[in-house]
């Protein structure tokens, strides 16, 4: 056999091997390492808080539910606001959510985020366990609950070091925030939240 049809034979057989195991990869961990992917991308980018603002939307938006999240941040108060106030809430919430990572993630010191090969099925809803591995400290657990939003795994809830659920917390914040207030104060406290991060 020709050394070169050879050769390309087998790079040939190898390609298809690796896109047979990317698509029979879990598609809850495909969420969070696409993810991973950006948010390390705009790491390594650096710039400014907005200018990493524009290059993690789109990857937001894609591996987030954000009218899910927005809504169950907000508590059962949710159904009894106006449809044009929760339109604004989720976009507070989206501001706030895409603002917080292009703040928080602002640099890349040789970063890893590791992600485990399978999600974990509970009920409805999958949970993919990862870390972020700093290039010289332990590594802090952050995972990720996932649950089916327009026919794709999208992350619902972030549970920093492995069990604080972030969704918890935003619910008790905005839950005090309604309870003194109504939806506008709510918006108006979001996009503040937004307006520090990205300043």
């Amino acid at each position: 056999m020709n050394k070169i049809f050879a050769g390309g034979l087998i790079a040939a057989l190898v390609a298809f091997s690796m896109l047979a195991f990317a698509q029979s990869a879990d598609p809850a961990v495909a969420t969070v390492e696409g993810f991973y992917d950006a948010l390390t991308a705009s790491m390594k980018s650096g710039g400014t808080a907005k200018g990493r603002y524009e290059k993690l939307k789109p990857a937001v938006e894609r591996a987030f539910d954000l009218p899910g999240m927005t809504a169950l941040s907000v508590g059962p108060t949710w159904g009894s606001i106006a449809p044009g106030d929760q339109k604004q809430l989720v976009d507070a919430f989206s501001r706030m959510t895409i603002a917080s990572y292009a703040a928080n993630f602002d640099s890349y010191g040789g970063e890893k985020f590791p992600v485990d090969p399978a999600s974990t099925q509970r009920g409805t809803d999958k949970f993919v366990k990862s870390s972020i591995k700093p290039a010289s400290d332990a590594a802090i657990p952050l995972n990720y609950r996932l649950h089916q939003a327009d026919g794709n795994w999208k992350i619902v809830d972030v549970y920093l070091n492995g069990n604080i659920s972030q969704l918890a917390q935003k619910r008790s914040d905005f839950g005090a925030t309604l309870q003194s207030g109504d939806a506008s104060a709510l918006i108006k406290k979001i996009n503040a939240l937004a307006d520090q991060a990205l300043n």
